[in-house]
Order: structure tokens, then C-alpha cells, then sequence
């Protein structure tokens, strides 16, 4: 008998256990799953949160490495999925039976669909959305307000950018083409990623430095070792709120804009709980607190409701009408521009 009442307790522990461990693993960008809605999440349902910071290119090279297994729930960019599906396969078709449509604003999730749509399926909802400019300290570079700004002598070693493909993009919008326009055309393309390489490379002596951490370039603009960079536009509200002369400013040529989302990993283990992370993340109220915790918008509807009134300002004071109108969107990117993109980047890092 006590065997049995034991086997018993023993089997009743190790499903208790079992369901305790319900695991969600998120491969995100950092900031994106705040500890308080984590926190938030895994008192509502049970599921424990797991998340590993990345960026779309370490994203597309982890979930290479597993044939898309590892993580339930990945974030790449809008533009980073469709050829990356068609190559590798690491991503799996969304049941959008599954998301809550009213959550989000109609517009945005449809575009995303559209934007990700492989063989007929679509494997991507919106999450949100922004833009990168350029951050300006305009008591040390009054009038800054073109992607040029990034090549003038008169700034010196003071100038700040990642070596990395949306600063290509800007180069080649501050050098008049479109890069945008030029996708359908690899030989154009090339021809203008030489020049931007020749004008990088030429303008190495006026770099203080090529960023690769966010919170390392907000401190250098803090300490005014940066007066002008290439970044996001919340990194620059985040600065403004302590030194009203530094400020997000979007480049007369148009602000690049982006939209990063939820796609699961072809071999995600834990679906349930990655629809589930999707559907709360988009809730009005938990969308305003990431818009108000991370200065970052979303594809959340009614979401303004609950987000900050100094962020909403933020927004206002640096996207008037005609610079939202002005927004440069990346469209699909093309597989085989990113291998010459990269080589051009390898080229600029080497140049000495």
C-alpha cells in the first residue's frame, strides 16, 4: 500500500512539475520584453518567460543553426523574413485564427502580411515600429538635418554611426539615389554601394567611432563626445529628456523606417504560449506601458490611451505631417543584396 500512495504522490509531483515548467523562449531585440509585463505574463498563465537578446542578423544565424529550432517566438524586422523563409526555411506559417485581429491597427497587420508572404502564406504579425535618423546635439550642430551631416569635415570626430546595412541605405539616399528603387537591379546596386563604400572609406578620419552598443552611443552624445549620430528616434527622446539640446531629427531625405514582429520558428515547441505572448504584448494597455517604458510605438490599437503624455510629444516634436509623410518604409530586402552589402561593409571596417 504505502508503495503504491507513494508512486502515487510521485506521479502527482512530477505533473505538478511538468506543467510549473511550461517554458516560452523568446529570441527578441533588448527592451522588448519589459521585466514587468514578463512578470505580468507568467502571473496571468503559469508559462515562464524565457528571453535571449538578439539582433535580425544573429536571429537569422541562430535559427539557421537549428533549422529553426530553439526558440518559440522570434522578432526579425519586416523586411528580414519573406527571403529568408524562401532560402532557409526556419520560419513557420502564422494561424492567424489564433491572433486576436481587433488588437491590432488593421493597416499595419495587413501590410505585414502582405510583406511576409511566402508561396501564399503569411508568416509575420506587426509589432512595432519606428524610425532611424539622426540624433543631434544642436547646441554643437545647429541646422543638422540631412544624412549629409554624417560626412562633414566641419564635425570632425564627432561623428557617430553603426557599420551596418541602414547606414548604406542612408549613404545612398545622402549621395541622391534610391536605394529602395534599386533592389530589382543588382548590377545599379552595386554600382551604388561601390560609391557609398569610395565615400565611407573617404570619411573614415571624421568618425569619433562605429557604434555597436545603443546605451555606449547615448552615453557619448551625453558626454558630448558625440554631437551627431546615426540611430533610432528613442534613443534620442531617451537623451532629450535630460539635455533639451540633444534631440531626434529626421534627415530632410526622409527617416528610414522599420517594423519589427512576431514569427515562429519552424520548429517553436511551445505554440500555444507564443500566441498567448503575441496577443498580450498587443493589449492596449501593455502596449502603452512598452510605448511609454521604451519610447518605441506599436501596432497596437487604442494604444495611445494608456502611453505617456511626454511620449506622445516625442512623436509630435520630431514627426510633423510632412516628415511622416517623408518616411523611407524598408520594403523586402532582397536575399542576395544582403551578401553584397556585407562584403561592402567588410571592405569599410578594412580600409585603413
Amino acid at each position: 500500500m504505502r508503495k503504491i500512495v507513494l508512486f502515487t504522490l510521485l506521479a502527482v509531483l512530477s505533473l505538478s512539475g511538468f506543467a510549473q515548467a511550461e517554458t516560452l523562449s523568446i529570441l527578441t531585440w533588448k527592451g522588448y520584453a519589459p521585466q514587468a509585463l514578463v512578470d505580468k505574463f507568467e502571473k496571468e498563465t503559469g508559462i515562464k518567460v524565457e528571453v535571449t537578446y538578439s539582433n535580425n542578423e544573429e536571429m537569422i544565424a541562430k535559427l539557421r543553426a537549428t533549422r529553426g529550432a530553439g526558440f518559440d517566438l522570434a522578432q526579425p524586422s519586416q523586411d528580414r523574413i519573406s527571403s529568408v523563409q524562401e532560402k532557409y526555411g526556419i520560419y513557420q506559417a502564422l494561424d492567424y485564427s489564433k491572433i486576436e485581429a481587433a488588437l491590432f491597427i488593421p493597416s499595419m497587420l495587413k501590410a505585414v502580411q502582405t510583406n511576409t508572404l511566402v508561396k501564399g502564406q503569411s508568416f509575420a504579425v506587426p509589432f512595432c515600429w519606428g524610425t532611424s535618423g539622426l540624433i543631434v546635439n544642436s547646441a554643437k550642430a545647429a541646422g543638422a538635418d540631412s544624412w549629409k551631416v554624417l560626412l562633414d569635415e566641419k564635425y570632425k570626430g564627432r561623428i557617430s554611426y553603426r557599420l551596418k546595412r541602414p547606414t548604406l541605405i542612408a549613404m545612398g539616399f545622402a549621395l541622391g539615389y534610391d536605394p529602395f528603387a534599386l533592389y530589382s537591379d543588382e548590377k545599379a546596386y552595386q554600382a551604388m554601394l561601390d560609391k557609398i563604400s569610395e565615400t565611407l572609406i573617404a570619411a573614415k578620419p571624421l568618425v569619433k567611432n562605429y557604434w555597436a552598443n545603443g546605451d555606449a552611443l547615448l552615453e557619448s552624445m551625453r558626454s558630448e563626445e558625440v554631437y551627431v549620430a546615426m540611430a533610432w528616434d528613442n534613443g534620442g527622446w531617451k537623451l532629450h529628456e535630460n539635455n533639451s539640446s540633444i534631440d531626434f531629427v529626421a534627415p530632410k531625405e526622409g527617416a528610414l523606417g522599420w517594423i519589427d514582429t512576431f514569427a515562429i520558428p519552424s520548429k517553436a515547441k511551445n505554440l500555444d504560449a507564443a500566441y498567448k505572448w503575441i496577443n498580450f504584448m498587443l493589449k492596449p494597455e501593455n502596449a502603452g506601458y512598452f510605448t511609454t517604458m521604451e519610447k518605441t510605438a506599436t501596432a497596437s490599437q487604442g494604444a495611445n490611451a494608456f502611453v505617456d503624455q511626454q511620449v506622445r510629444s516625442n512623436f509630435e516634436r520630431s514627426f510633423p505631417p510632412a516628415a511622416i509623410d517623408n518616411i523611407k518604409w524598408y520594403p523586402p530586402v532582397p536575399a542576395q543584396l544582403e551578401g553584397m552589402e556585407g562584403k561592402i561593409l567588410d571592405k569599410v571596417k578594412a580600409a585603413q
